[in-house]
């Protein structure tokens, strides 16, 4: 049934936690997510994070209150993900959680904005999201989080001619201008290769940087398909450089495991190696969590689904507590959070950005992904130069 994306009630998240006894709260959570299209990689894995979020919530507030997620695929189209929203705001859900994209983010948002509802994301670092004076839409990562990592990297490296492949989308040229702009100011030299989403064969943009740009490494600032091809593309024509690095949606199990050959030596951005290794209760409990829900071990795709929705349970028991949740007080309550969170400090600043938010690189290394930057958090030694052919 595909109508208006699929329409995915977690009632598996309910039925953890058992039956809510007579009396108890139910809140409902509304979330659209890209379960299908080009992003459905990434969806999948904020909406696992997301799932275990609920899971340990009904079971710390069994007896009390419990949570239903209504889960809506917006397959990576901005209009279906307006429509999920839409419809279930129209359901009575009390918040949203989930959205991958900022241009699919975007209008969501907005959409839920007009609704009176808040929306929580980790999906979308544009700028332009917390410029928009909306009092519901809070995110806990950002663009300059995700830029100073990849910034970072490729000064610790100390090459000195960068190739920097983008997709021309609103946050990925924002990243990538910002990477441009830091790495001029540092003294490196900055060639742009810019592609757009129908693009399959990227064997001229990598003969571009063989033959003309001849730089020493390529950022890549594009979504998971756009890796892979350029990586299939580097890898038929190998340019001579030391590294290949790239942001989001890379440093991934998933692409780990499925396009191993591929992935060897790149680097992205990951707040955990993989295999994880936990430490703290909370973190452990999460990881266990994960594991006995999907089966598998996390990356920070699903943490970041955790973190979000996390918060904002913990934001609606409060102005339930306080007797505001209808009447608007939600937004204050997600506002007045602050603190130490499984990605860090979180406090959310009057537009609703994190600026707290700092991200780290993570390096493919045979059937592992090792944190190798900063040296301070890294659980591995970087292989550089080093690439995948």
């Amino acid at each position: 049934m595909r109508s208006l994306g699929r329409l995915l009630s977690c009632s598996f998240a309910l039925a953890l936690a058992g039956l809510a006894p007579a009396g108890a709260d139910t809140f409902a959570i509304g979330s659209h997510v890209p379960l299908t299209g080009n992003l459905a990689r990434v969806g999948k894995g904020m909406d696992e994070g997301i799932a275990v979020a609920v899971a340990l919530a009904n079971e710390d507030s069994k007896g009390k209150h419990s949570f239903e997620l209504r889960r809506i695929d917006d397959e990576t189209s901005p209009a279906k993900a307006v429509a999920a929203v839409e419809r279930l705001a129209a359901e009575g859900v009390v918040a949203f959680t989930g959205g991958y994209g900022s241009n699919i983010i975007g209008p969501a948002s907005e959409a839920a904005d007009k609704a009176g509802k808040v929306y929580v994301t980790s999906g979308g670092v544009s700028p332009g999201l917390t410029k928009r004076g909306l009092k519901t839409f809070f995110r806990i990562n950002n663009e300059d989080g995700y830029g100073r990592a990849m910034v970072g990297l490729l000064r610790d490296l100390g090459v000195k001619k960068v190739a920097v492949v983008y997709l021309n989308k609103e946050a990925t040229v924002s990243i990538a201008r910002y990477v441009e702009r830091e790495l001029k100011g540092a003294g490196v030299e900055v060639a742009m290769a810019e592609f757009d989403e129908s693009t399959k064969d990227f064997k001229p943009v990598i003969n571009r940087v063989k033959l003309r740009d001849r730089s020493e490494a390529v950022a890549m600032v594009g979504y998971e398909n756009d890796y892979v091809g350029i990586l299939r593309a580097a890898a038929v024509l190998k340019p001579d450089v030391k590294a290949m690095v790239g942001v989001w949606s890379l440093a991934t199990s998933q692409m780990n495991g499925e396009f191993n050959d591929l992935m060897q030596n790149v680097y992205g951005t990951a707040l955990l190696p993989y295999p994880v290794a936990f430490q703290g209760e909370e973190a452990k409990r999460f990881g266990e969590t994960y594991q006995r829900l999907h089966g598998k071990e996390p990356d920070y795709l699903g943490q970041f689904g955790y973190v979000q929705t996390k918060l904002l349970i913990e934001a609606i028991l409060r102005a339930h507590d306080k007797g505001v949740l209808k009447t608007g007080g939600l937004s204050d309550e997600l506002r007045a959070a602050k603190g130490e969170t499984l990605i860090g400090e979180v406090a959310f600043d009057p537009a609703g950005d994190n600026p707290n938010f700092a991200h780290r690189m993570g390096q493919h290394q045979g059937k592992r992904v090792e944190i190798v930057w900063p040296t301070a958090t890294a659980t591995g030694k970087m292989n550089f130069p080093g690439v995948s052919w």
